[in-house]
This record gives structure tokens, sequence and C-alpha cells, in this order.
């Protein structure tokens, strides 16, 4: 969902979206917020080094849903932040999982970049059950030195990561050598890769049918949509203060919230503006999509979606490194009730209708400009203390 260029006036549901060539004239993004991205620097305890590296990971709705408890020497205990979930379109937080999945792949490269090895125990106090989370942890990590230890080469792409929800060069395919290094970088995970290119048209108009009937469900759930707009921070000052969740730094956007007339109080209706642009505007980024991934998983619990997650943040990384960007397409995956024609569907085109099958991940891919990285909260932010 590219949920930055637009805005809902209160009461007349209209909707004023920030044209193009305003673009000169937005804000710009809060240093402090991505400050992160420039690297941990100078750490005394090797552990808050690793841990600068994991918080760069992908988050759904960029949560940052991640709780780190350092107070037992050579040990990071994992657990999840309870507030920080999505429970109307995550409502079994099986993306939440994949998101803690991401950040452990992350620490797991970061400690070996430094001769460590991470023996991660995931739910060392049990796992969770299949549609609730609680307080026990998600992993507990030891770190061993470990001289024979082989450096990971994709640690060179940490920095350089971003999920890019931009249009897509359409003319221009992923190449072959491209889908190759993903392929290969999901090898130490136990999931089937697949992707569709330029050459099969029927069946990338397969996915994108899904793709824009799932994206409509969700711009028309109130409920859902409600859920993004509590995570949604628009200018520069709520970016700063909050450092996580989806932003908006458009001028016309920023302005009409500086006067009290972006009203995030209220879903839009379907007929808004905000809603119906919206769609032509993710329809026409799916036309121009010339690539999609997925991975599809046998089982869905607990060990497994963590495992989904260090598996897709190997291939983005992979991506990174061949020039692709990548974007995920969650809207048909989920699992509340209205995506239920879409989430059949995605499944039945991937070859997962077993009821032991799930497709853990779907994304668009392509070569696309570049885009800038997503407010982090950093390290400290993130520890439990007492």
């Amino acid at each position: 969902m590219d949920r930055r260029k637009f805005i809902r006036l209160t009461g007349g549901g209209i909707i004023v979206a920030a044209a193009a060539a305003s673009a000169g004239c937005t804000q710009h993004m809060p240093a402090a917020a991505i400050e992160p991205w420039q690297g941990p620097g100078q750490e005394s305890d090797v552990r808050r080094w690793i841990l600068g590296y994991a918080i760069l990971a992908p988050h759904s709705h960029n949560l940052q849903s991640w709780l780190v408890d350092l107070r037992r020497p050579d040990e990071i205990l994992l657990r999840c932040d309870l507030a920080r979930l999505l429970p109307e379109a995550d409502p079994f937080s099986r993306q939440i999982m994949m998101s803690h999945g991401t950040f452990l792949e992350l620490l797991d490269i970061a400690a070996r970049e430094r001769g460590l090895r991470a023996d991660i125990s995931l739910f060392p106090e049990g796992p969770f059950g299949p549609s609730t989370l609680d307080q026990r942890p998600v992993a507990r990590i030891r770190l061993v030195a470990d001289p024979t230890l082989a450096k990971d080469p994709l640690f060179a792409q940490i920095l350089h990561r971003r999920t890019n929800r931009s249009a897509y060069d359409a003319a221009r395919p992923v190449p072959p050598d491209a889908w190759a290094a993903m392929t290969e970088s999901v090898k130490p995970h136990s999931l089937r890769f697949g992707f569709a290119g330029l050459d099969q048209s029927d069946l990338l108009r397969r996915h994108r049918a899904i793709a824009a009937a799932a994206w409509r469900i969700e711009l028309t759930t109130p409920r859902v949509i409600m859920e993004t707009y509590k995570v949604l921070r628009v200018g520069a000052t709520e970016i700063e203060q909050h450092r996580d969740g989806l932003f908006v730094l458009d001028r016309i956007p920023v302005l009409m919230s500086k006067i009290g007339l972006f009203d995030r109080s209220q879903p839009p209706a379907p007929d808004d503006y905000a809603t119906t642009s919206q769609i032509k505007d993710f329809n026409a980024k799916l036309e121009a999509t010339p690539g999609f991934l997925w991975m599809v998983s046998e089982g869905n619990d607990r060990v497994t979606q963590i495992n989904a997650g260090r598996a897709y943040l190997r291939v983005q990384l992979a991506a990174t490194a061949a020039g692709i960007a990548l974007q995920p397409l969650s809207q048909a995956l989920q699992e509340y009730p209205e995506q239920a024609q879409p989430y059949a569907e995605i499944r039945s085109l991937l070859g997962a209708t077993q009821a032991n099958r799930t497709v853990q991940m779907w994304a668009r891919a392509g070569f696309a400009p570049p885009v800038g990285p997503a407010p982090r909260r950093g390290v400290d932010a993130q520890l439990i203390r007492a």
C-alpha cells in the first residue's frame, strides 16, 4: 500500500492528493529518525553492535515489535512487544512472527561479521499457540566465539536494504541471474521459492488481478484501514517523535494535518477519493510490475513462521545486491474473513491448496528508482531494562 500520498478532509470525504509537482516542497525525513541506518558505530558491548543491524529488519507496518533483554552476559533474549501487533490485518500474528524472523536473520549475519556464532534457541519456554502471542520469549541467543565461522556476503547489503513501494520499470525484466541469486539465498531454509517474470504474461496477469482485489478489500474494510491510520505518521514532527509506522512527508497532507483537516478518526468511504485514488494508483503499479516472487512452507507453526521471515530477509538482501526492488504484497495472505476469496485464489495459483501448505510471502519485484530508508527507533528504545 502506498499510504504516503493521500489526505481526507474532515467531514467532507474529499481527498487532496499531493501532486508530483509539489515533491520539491515536501518535508525532509528527520535525520534522527533514520540515524540507525548509518550503522551502529563503536560499541563497548558487541551485542549492542549486533542489535544495531538487527533493528534494521523489515517489519509489518514498520511496527518494530522487538523487545530485547541484555541483562545476562553473552546472551540476548528476544521477546515480542504485545502492544505492537496488528490484530485486524494479522489476526493470528503470522506476519509479526515473520518480522521476528527477519530480525533474527540480521542478528545472525551481523554476529558472523564479528566472528561470533549466534546459537539461537527458538521459544525456549515453549512456542506460542496458533492464534495468540504472550510474554514468553521468542528466542534466546548465546554468542560464542568461533574462528572457523565464515562471514556472510549479504552483510554488505544490510544498510542498503529498502522496501520500495514506487512504480517499477515495466519494460525491464528481472534478469535470470538475479532470480538465481534469490533462489540460492533461501537454501538454508526449507521453503519452496518461486517467481514469475515478463516471459509469463498470463501468469503475471493472474498475480495482478489477485493483488488488486485484495488491495481493494483492505482499503474498504473499515477496521483494517483504521489500524493503518493508527500507525500513520504525518510530517517530520510525528515521524521524529515515533520513529516507526508508516509515514507521509508530502507537502499538502502535512499542511492539511497542521491545520486540523486530516481526519484519522474515521475511515474513508468506498467511493471517497481516498479509496478510489489509492486503488487506481496501486493498480497502475501492479500493471507495471515485471515480476512476482513467493515462498510456500510446509506447515505454519511458529517456528516455520520465524524461519520464513529469516528466508525472506535473505531474499531481499540478495535482491538488493542485484539492484532489484521488492515490495511485499501482504493483503491476500492475511487471514481475516473479508480476504477469504483472494486468500484462496493465491493459494491455488501458487500450488498451496493443501491444508499443510502456507504462502508465507508474496512480493512484487523489479527495477525502480531508489527510495530512502524507513524510520527506526534505535537499540535503546527496544531494550528491556527491568
